[in-house]
């Protein structure tokens, strides 16, 4: 567990909470506070704003947890043509869930700054980056 603090706050589990694999928590939650939306659209927004690599089904697993847990419900809505679409909106917990999210996301920022500073320092920064430019050939 990582311990710490930064000025004005205490952090102690962000970065098991803040992982790459569970960033689709907050991407979802966040998108439907923009706006309730069907799985399908959530999963097009998920993939033009967030994650290029999105497996759907995950995506629809996420949405039934959310519901299980209280941060978002549900409503199914019909349209004159196609089949009934289940609607998702973000609840009261879901808000604050989402505001609990941003705060770790804050302090996993911090800590990867400070670990690229570092690393900067280090003069390992330049010369990663310049290794993965010349393999993939994308540049920073």
């Amino acid at each position: 567990m990582i311990q710490g603090t930064i000025p004005g706050r205490v952090w102690g589990t962000a970065m098991g909470e803040c992982e790459p694999r569970n960033f689709i928590r907050p991407c979802l939650l966040l998108l439907l506070r923009e706006r309730p939306a069907h799985g399908y659209d959530l999963v097009e927004r998920l993939h033009a704003a967030f994650i290029d690599d999105l497996d759907p089904g995950g995506v629809y697993r996420t949405l039934r947890s959310f519901e299980r847990e209280g941060l978002v419900r549900s409503t199914w809505s019909t349209s004159g043509s196609g089949p009934a679409r289940r609607t998702y909106s973000l609840t009261t917990a879901g808000t604050d869930c989402l505001r609990h999210q941003i705060e770790l996301l804050e302090v996993t920022h911090h800590l990867v700054h400070v670990f690229l500073a570092r690393c900067g320092e280090a003069s390992l920064v330049s010369s990663v980056v310049g290794e993965r430019s010349e393999r993939t050939g994308v540049g920073p």
